[in-house]
């Protein structure tokens, strides 16, 4: 690790480092604007050293000893980071994780308006904890609660993926599934799984299919 590194390391948030003025130790060790060591040097002499190259004096590793500090310029570096963190919590998506409980003797009816709730979840991008709830004796047939989602895991496969596999807790049966496409993908509008996609791009190159073939046909000869 290099030492700007190491120092980047210590430091701690923008609003806490010290500038200038307001370092108040007798001496520091000095880093320069490329990262370069510069040694311990006197503060009086470390800010005119900052001063000489127009830039701020910044203490950015306030409990070494002595204190580490950089030559920076600590406007634009406050700007950078602050533009980081706008965009990290931008990128952050909030993963949201529903529930559907279900009988392992559910009926046909039952079991298609649930898959119907998951295939929802599942399009919005939202994780979907599935639960078998075992009842009486229905707790010593687990295999009904594993075929069960094993069915469900096939059906759902264009939309979802296993994140974690059927298993028994309790007098229950969980498997977790998460959609294909990451939900900062998903922005409105339609929201077709990729085999409806494939489906409908190849109904359009089909129907363009017999125009192309009409164009590039050579023009019959008249007959004698």
């Amino acid at each position: 690790m290099t030492a700007s590194a190491r120092i980047a390391n210590q430091g701690g948030p923008i609003s806490d480092l010290r500038v200038n003025d307001q370092i108040r130790t007798k001496e520091v060790r000095l880093v320069g604007p490329q990262g370069e060591q510069v040694g311990i040097v006197s503060i009086d002499k470390a800010l005119q050293l900052a001063a000489d190259v127009d830039l701020d004096l910044v203490e950015v590793a306030p409990t070494a000893r002595p204190p580490v500090c950089k030559l920076m310029d600590y406007g634009k570096y406050k700007y950078e980071s602050a533009q980081k963190a706008r965009a990290s919590r931008r990128n952050q998506q909030q993963t949201v994780i529903k529930e559907m409980k279900l009988r392992p003797k559910i009926d046909k009816h039952d079991y298609e308006t649930k898959k119907g709730h998951i295939v929802r979840f599942l399009t919005a991008g939202d994780k979907v904890k599935i639960t078998i709830m075992f009842r009486g004796r229905e707790q010593s047939r687990p295999e009904l609660g594993r075929r069960l989602l094993d069915k469900l895991a096939e059906e759902l496969a264009d939309l979802a993926v296993i994140e974690s596999a059927a298993k028994q807790d309790g007098r229950n049966m969980i498997m977790v599934v998460a959609p294909i496409r990451p939900k900062s993908e998903i922005k409105g509008g339609g929201r077709k799984s990729g085999r409806e996609r494939g489906e409908s791009d190849q109904a359009a190159d089909e129907a363009e299919a017999p125009v192309a073939a009409a164009e590039d046909a050579p023009a019959e000869k008249p007959e004698s």
